[in-house]
């Protein structure tokens, strides 16, 4: 199911990527614009992959479209797409526990908000959540898969999201560049039939050689230009909602 740019529709995939599931205590009307619904379920599997060199394959779909591939040429997992909204957002039941492998690549690329899907950059550069606990803040670099959010929506990403306990690590970052992709990758058996070979722990980076067969769920960019505080600090330096 294909369709234009951001803010809908195109399409994407089996490596569903989680997120935290919120509590319906927290649970609000807004539903983040990267979130799968239901309905929205996993294309057909039609991989192959194809020699383009003499000692060099690629991993393709059958019927591949360009929006299948990422900025740098990574070709993204496929899950459907439900008609959307008089506003251009997703319909249908939320799946909390998934982000649609698609939204989130296209958020993360354009760098837009994953609640609303607008562009997500303020004065002060752009805001990018973790929970209290999930990252060591003397690091001089952070790699996330969370694409950021919009001034507007840091209250309510927060309490959407139980492991921040309301109190998220906030990034307020002036450089994001794309780090990689997290994924599956896929070889070819003898028979010629290809298969999942490994699901890496980490991301792998752009440029990697494993990226040619590589059928990727997530886009990852790294923090190194950034400043760590919590909401409050972010509220009185920059307002939010």
């Amino acid at each position: 199911m294909l369709g234009p740019l951001l803010p809908y529709r195109p399409p994407t995939p089996p490596n569903k990527a989680r997120v935290a599931t919120p509590s319906p205590a927290r649970a609000t009307n807004v539903i983040p614009f990267v979130i799968q619904r239901k309905g929205e379920d996993a294309a057909p599997d039609n991989l192959i992959i194809a020699r383009t060199t003499p000692g060099s394959s690629r991993l393709h779909y059958r019927d591949e479209h360009p929006r299948d591939r990422d900025v740098r040429g990574v070709l993204f997992a496929r899950v459907g797409w439900n008609e959307p909204d008089d506003h251009g957002m997703p319909t249908g039941e939320p799946l909390w526990k998934f982000m649609h492998p698609h939204r989130q690549m296209m958020t993360m690329q354009t760098l837009r908000c994953q609640v609303c899907a607008q562009p997500a950059r303020t004065s002060a550069g752009f805001i990018f959540l973790a929970g209290p606990h999930d990252q060591d803040p003397n690091q001089t670099e952070i790699l996330t898969n969370q694409p950021p959010v919009c001034a507007r929506h840091v209250r309510i990403s927060a309490a959407l999201c139980p492991h921040m306990d309301k109190h998220p690590m906030v990034f307020l970052a002036r450089s994001a560049p794309l780090y990689g992709v997290s994924g599956v990758l896929y070889g070819r058996l003898l028979s010629g039939d290809i298969h999942a070979v490994a699901r890496p722990e980490h991301a792998v980076p752009y440029g990697h050689p494993d990226l040619d067969t590589f059928l990727a769920s997530q886009m990852v960019r790294r923090l190194t230009n950034f400043r760590v505080m919590g909401v409050t600090e972010l509220t009185r330096d920059i307002g939010t909602t």
